[in-house]
């Protein structure tokens, strides 16, 4: 056998590319203007993935490339914190939705173009599932010019030299992503510094006007918030009523805002005309009337689960309605109000609910005045359930006989419920 030996005594065959190799580079080389993907086999697509440029334009690689590694690269090139989990495992819709978060809350109406957003559409309307807006730019203001004498006098009075928009308009956008679920919205600007202005954290009538159709044409939407953005019952109405009937929707937040009994009654419609599961009206301006409107609609409500009410100020008149309407009601499981100025009278309304309503599971009524008869008329409640098992009483000058008894009966219904659980699954 013939061998031939190298003139230098490091030379392997080792080091030789392998032609597939060579091809395989050449095609990351020139990806831009002759992108050969779909063709390769898995092994091959992971090779092009790990060593192609980030810097590709996206109507490239958009819908060409699938999840994986090269859209791990891009989210980690571009952000520091990556937390794919949040995303459903997938690096492509974390870098898609986190994209069109940036387009839109960077987005200054009448100066940017919509087609930086809409551009952006036939790209990602796949990927985006959900939209969480932490700021939205109002348009930039021009410095107010001296008139003349006569300048006021000359213009006419139907003209008007503001801005087209006063936010993003979302009316553009939302029928377009055929997959969206989730919309987290704040009408706010981050960082604003000495510039600061009430108006910058507020939606305006054109805002709702705008947002309110484009949530109609949103058939695939699932989950709402919509928070400190300055809502009150003329925009809450509104909203509500392009919500009513809508297909998807099963989660409302509208908390932190400004909703008082009209925006609460407009709510309690929504209830008998969605198939909400959550809704979340925390810290707003709801007083008896308004809180007697969604206890109405929850005596016939079949659909919604948890009701968060905490910082109103639905005080016994409220708080007495919601109890009643549980007695008629088998869906909800969780009950917030705390900081609502309740007292005796609702804690003997939510007594007789916990003696005959066992589909309640957790029940909050801290911050109130509850007083030591409330909490014995809660005590003696609590002796006949075994469904509840979570109790927040913090707070309430309820007796601490009470509430240690109270507690004792909660922790053996989570006991029997941690055994159901395990009965359950051992018999899947």
């Amino acid at each position: 056998m013939r061998r031939i030996i190298a003139e230098d005594p490091d030379w392997s065959l080792v080091v030789v590319p392998c032609l597939s190799n060579l091809c395989l580079q050449s095609i990351v080389r020139n990806f831009e203007e002759k992108p050969i993907f779909r063709a390769l086999t898995p092994v091959q697509k992971a090779f092009v993935q790990e060593r192609l440029s980030t810097s590709v334009p996206l109507h490239v690689t958009a819908n060409l490339i699938g999840d994986g590694v090269y859209w791990k690269r891009c989210c980690e090139q571009r952000w520091d914190l990556c937390d794919v989990s949040l995303y459903g495992n997938s690096w492509k819709q974390m870098f898609f939705e986190r994209q069109m978060e940036h387009i839109i809350e960077l987005f200054i109406p009448d100066v940017t173009e919509s087609s930086a957003v809409l551009g952006m559409v036939p790209l990602c309307k796949n990927y985006v599932k959900r939209l969480e807006i932490s700021q939205l730019l109002p348009p930039i203001k021009e410095p107010q010019k001296e008139e003349d004498e006569y300048g006021s006098e000359l213009a006419s009075e139907n003209e008007y030299d503001g801005p087209s928009m006063d936010h993003f308009d979302f009316n553009i956008l939302l029928n377009k992503l055929t997959n969206l679920e989730e919309l987290h919205l704040v009408y706010s600007v981050k960082q604003c510094g000495m510039n600061f202005e009430w108006e910058m954290f507020e939606m305006t009538d054109r805002d709702c006007e705008s947002l309110a159709k484009a949530l109609k044409s949103c058939k695939t939407l699932k989950l709402l918030r919509l928070h400190q953005s300055h809502i009150e019952d003329k925009k809450c109405r509104m909203l509500v009523k392009c919500l009513l009937d809508h297909p998807s929707l099963r989660e409302l937040d509208f908390s932190h805002n400004l909703i008082g009994d009209k925006g609460a009654r407009a709510i309690g419609k929504l209830l008998t005309r969605n198939k909400l599961e959550t809704l979340n009206m925390c810290d707003n301006d709801i007083r008896g009337p308004g809180a007697k409107a969604i206890a109405h609609a929850l005596s016939n409500n079949s659909t919604l689960v948890s009701l968060n009410l905490r910082l109103n100020r639905l005080r016994d008149e409220g708080g007495e309605a919601i109890g009643k309407a549980l007695l008629n009601n088998n869906s909800l499981r969780h009950l917030h109000l705390g900081g609502n100025e309740v007292t005796r009278p609702t804690a003997i309304a939510l007594s007789k609910v916990l003696v005959q309503n066992n589909t309640l599971k957790s029940i909050n009524l801290s911050c109130n005045n509850l007083g030591v008869d409330g909490g014995r008329a809660l005590e003696e409640a609590m002796s006949h359930n075994t469904g509840i098992t979570e109790c927040d009483l913090r707070l309430t000058e309820v007796d601490e006989q009470s509430v240690s008894f109270i507690n004792q009966v909660v922790w053996t219904n989570q006991s029997l419920e941690q055994k159901r659980r395990a009965q359950e699954s051992k018999a899947k």
